[in-house]
């Protein structure tokens, strides 16, 4: 069984209802930890929780953080 835990993340906030996540989380299962970055968007439920539509998981390597940061500027 493999367990999620979210050492540190922060939101923005936009349109009505959305918002996008940044989280450096840890997978832990039997046969270890894996560190990695989770990029997340979601809307608020009307009692003002978190409800997650969609999240792509990308390795804790500089040379991608790296990479996608610059082609996110780049567009």
């Amino acid at each position: 069984m493999v367990t999620f835990e979210t050492m540190k993340a922060d939101e923005v906030k936009f349109g009505k209802n959305n918002f996008l996540e940044v989280a450096r989380k840890k997978a832990v299962s039997e046969q270890g930890e894996n560190e990695f970055i989770a990029i997340s968007r979601g809307f608020f439920l009307p009692d003002g929780t978190k409800k997650f539509k969609r999240s792509i998981a990308i390795p804790d390597e500089d040379e991608i953080k790296n990479f996608i940061a610059e082609k996110i500027k780049e567009f």
